[in-house]
């Protein structure tokens, strides 16, 4: 009996030890301060921001985070990453609270309609979403975006809609013609803001998360790489110093300074839409298909046939797939080329000038005067060559120059591609023009 009676109190003591430390962890979590996480907006939208705001998002939601608050302070930027930042908050599965301090205009606007409750810095304003270039269709879909976002959730669509498109008219708020800003205030009073504030720390107060552990999500130095790079004006210097490093460097000998200028603009602009998600590695590998198919055909095959039309269409490719649609793709690519061009040509005039070697740049630039001091006389002259051997002493494309008794001519080949050191014949002048065609050895002093 005594034995069952210690039993009993035994177990009875376990079991209050047990329920103490239950009670215990339960007073400790009812006790611990929610987790918060806030993702900082600042600046204009771009690629790198949306990237930046997803891994916020993601990085919230696996560590359990009460709820997200996406501060706000931007003037608008691309609209290709403004959905992608509403899309990222839409399906974030952890409630996020826009804190706008202290504009969200543009697409700033439609990520602040995207989350869950609204709060407005007093003084801030919200809207100014008009698009670029203003067009029907591009003002089209960007309302009904805004009105799709706002009814999802539960806020008045029309106004949303008015915020993009001046056609509409909402009586006492905004007159047909002129789009929809709000002030905090006004936001307040149409639902389009849940909470006037004076700051973070009020927000969350009124938001029901006073004393909550506020983590601050900070940009990573490739997320800041990827913004700066992914940033129009930026893309567009990379991409036309990368095109000029490397022309140059095809059209003059030895490999220095211009192609890696030109290697590092290319990593930068692709590495920049890497990182901002604008593209993935297939896009460097199709380019440096495309590069070395172009290489191939200048150095090594004859003419210009299949590998070169190929790495150009690859080139090309690449750069289109790099931007979020062809249309500012074939933009930015016009514009690199134009001021390309105008730079290499610039490049050659001067290096010619200066009397440097210009390699292979003399297939496209003549780079001797035929002046009389050094024995050169009327284009009449030409006809005393007829007949006569000569050296390319340059691939004939057909147009090239040859060497005829220690004189330099242009001369066109007849017979198609000409490799240099060729021996050729003139068989026909027609005023400056002097035609030639290759002689094998048998033919030489005949």
């Amino acid at each position: 009996m005594k034995s069952n009676k210690r039993v009993t109190i035994a177990l009875a003591v376990a079991l209050a030890s047990l329920m103490f430390v239950v009670c215990a962890s339960c007073a400790e979590a009812a006790d611990a301060a929610p987790l918060v996480y806030s993702v900082p907006i600042k600046g204009p939208i771009e690629h790198g921001v949306a990237a930046f705001l997803a891994r916020g998002l993601r990085e919230a939601r696996e560590a359990g985070a009460e709820a997200v608050i996406i501060e706000i302070d931007t003037p608008g930027g691309f609209v290709d990453a403004a959905l992608k930042m509403r899309d990222s908050i839409m399906t974030a599965g952890v409630p996020t609270v826009a804190f706008v301090n202290t504009r969200a205009w543009s697409a700033g606007a439609l990520i602040a309609i995207a989350c869950g409750d609204v709060g407005m810095k007093m003084g801030g304003s919200m809207g100014a979403a008009e698009t670029r270039p203003k067009e029907e269709k591009y003002i089209s879909a960007m309302r009904a975006e805004f009105e799709a976002t706002a009814e999802m959730r539960g806020r008045d669509p029309k106004i949303a809609g008015a915020m993009v498109d001046a056609d509409v008219e909402i009586p006492g708020l905004i007159e047909r013609g002129k789009i929809l800003t709000l002030t905090a205030k006004q936001a307040k009073d149409v639902g389009y803001s849940d909470y006037n504030v004076r700051d973070i720390g009020d927000l969350l107060e009124q938001a029901g998360l006073a004393g909550a552990e506020l983590h601050e999500v900070d940009m990573t130095s490739s997320e800041w790489l990827g913004r700066a790079l992914t940033n129009e004006v930026a893309a567009q210097v990379l991409l036309t110093l990368g095109l000029v490093g490397l022309a140059v460097e095809v059209f003059t000998p030895g490999f220095g300074i211009p192609g890696a200028i030109g290697l590092v603009s290319l990593a930068l602009f692709f590495g920049g839409r890497i990182v901002g998600g604008l593209a993935g590695w297939e896009v460097v590998v199709l380019f440096l298909v495309g590069l070395s198919l172009l290489l191939l055909e200048l150095f090594v095959i004859p003419g210009f046939g299949v590998a070169g039309i190929l790495g150009i269409v690859s080139i090309f490719g690449s750069l289109i797939l790099s931007y979020p649609t062809p249309a500012q793709a074939m933009g930015a690519i016009s514009i690199s080329i134009v001021v390309a061009v105008f730079l290499i040509f610039l490049l050659i005039r001067f290096l010619s000038r200066g009397g440097k070697k210009l390699g292979r740049a003399g297939r496209i630039v003549l780079e001797h005067s035929e002046a009389p001091e050094e024995g050169y006389v009327g284009v009449e002259d030409l006809r005393s060559l007829l007949d006569e051997e000569a050296r390319a002493t340059t691939p004939l494309r057909p147009v090239g120059a040859i060497n005829v008794g220690g004189r330099r001519v242009e001369a066109i080949s007849e017979g198609g591609f000409v490799l240099e050191g060729t021996h050729v014949r003139v068989v026909r002048v027609e005023g400056n023009r002097v035609f030639v065609r290759p002689i094998t050895e048998e033919e030489r002093g005949g």
